[in-house]
């Protein structure tokens, strides 16, 4: 994400930026919110042309909105922003801002800590060098890229045993080098149980020589969304690029879940939580990203993450677009990693 220019007094004011990719406006949806305003270039219909005429006009034109509701078609690679027309040509009606990468806008609102440090977060991830693992087995391959919301699967090859098993072999291999060189990377992790992978390495290293200098191999007793998560937990993915959340909270939910397990030193649900605050009794506390949204239309959920930080503790808001934070999700949203038990 580019920031433009910030002209911020404390909290409020305006930033403006433009999103590079899917991951940003991925950001924005959790940054936008209602009532917040906020300007982009857009199309509207002239008011000069023939309103009987089919081929209306439509000129390029400013437009500030009063947001109202804020949706992130991923798969149409765009950010929906609708509400109130506040500024431009026409000061009434209702319109959609259609925010797509490379597309400047600004956001006027009051602040919060968390939604400055996500675009700060953004920023830094736009220099990190982008990922893909492939998980990899005997006649099934799925490739994955490292979004900073999760890993988006974007290919699955399989193959059936043939009666030639080196040309089958042979065929496989082909057939998901030829999908990674349609996948634009910086780095790949090959995983996967067995010997596959290795194999798979070794052919790449025969066959497309530039694709293997850049791939690392690591093992995972799974492939697909489980072999993803396996490889970020095994921090492979720190050595490439830094620190990346997806790793975090992986490894965040997998202490939760045990403690959970075990009963001590956690809690999890909105009403635990809260107590658990109370005593200062907070660590860590994960919520996610779609239940931070949800409640704060119903109460002020930020004083509870500013209170956690003024006590030394941690807020982890995790993507509810990956396997971690959807399960945290159906835990209820919120929990606590704690330093002590409350009784």
């Amino acid at each position: 994400m580019i920031v433009v220019e910030k002209k911020l007094k404390g909290h409020k004011g305006e930033i403006k930026l433009i999103p590079e990719n899917l991951d940003d406006l991925w950001h924005l949806k959790y940054i936008i919110e209602p009532k917040d305003i906020v300007f982009s270039l857009t199309k509207r219909i002239s008011e000069s042309s023939d309103k009987l005429r089919s081929d209306k006009e439509k000129i390029t034109v400013r437009l500030g909105i009063e947001v109202e509701k804020v949706e992130f078609h991923k798969f149409a690679n765009r950010l929906r922003i609708t509400g109130k027309i506040v500024a431009g040509i026409e000061d009434s009606g209702y319109h959609t801002l259609n925010i797509t990468t490379g597309k400047e806008l600004s956001i006027i609102k009051e602040w919060k800590d968390e939604q400055l440090k996500r675009i700060e977060e953004a920023e830094e991830a736009s220099k990190r060098p982008e990922i893909a693992i492939l998980t990899i087995e005997e006649g099934e391959a799925v490739i994955g890229v490292v979004k900073q919301w999760g890993v988006e699967e974007i290919s699955n090859v399989r193959m059936s045993y043939g009666k030639d098993m080196a040309n089958y072999r042979l065929e496989f291999f082909n057939d998901v080098a030829k999908q990674l060189k349609n996948v634009n990377f910086k780095y790949l992790v090959v995983a996967g149980p067995g010997f596959v992978k290795d194999d798979f390495m070794k052919f790449l290293k025969e066959k497309y020589s530039e694709l293997a200098k850049k791939t690392i191999v690591v093992d995972t007793s799974s492939i697909g969304i489980r072999g993803f998560i396996e490889v970020l937990k095994r921090g492979v993915l720190k050595r490439i690029a830094g620190e990346l959340r997806l790793i975090e909270e992986a490894e965040y939910l997998d202490l939760l879940l045990k403690r959970i397990a075990k009963g001590k030193l956690v809690a999890y649900g909105l009403d635990e939580v809260r107590k658990a605050q109370e005593y200062g009794a907070i660590e860590v506390l994960l919520i996610t990203d779609e239940f931070l949204r949800e409640q704060r239309e119903k109460w002020d959920v930020d004083n509870l993450l500013q209170s956690v930080e003024l006590s030394k503790g941690k807020v982890v808001i995790m993507s509810t677009e990956f396997e971690p934070g959807k399960r945290l999700h159906a835990l209820g949203g919120i929990a606590a990693l704690l330093r002590f038990d409350v009784v």
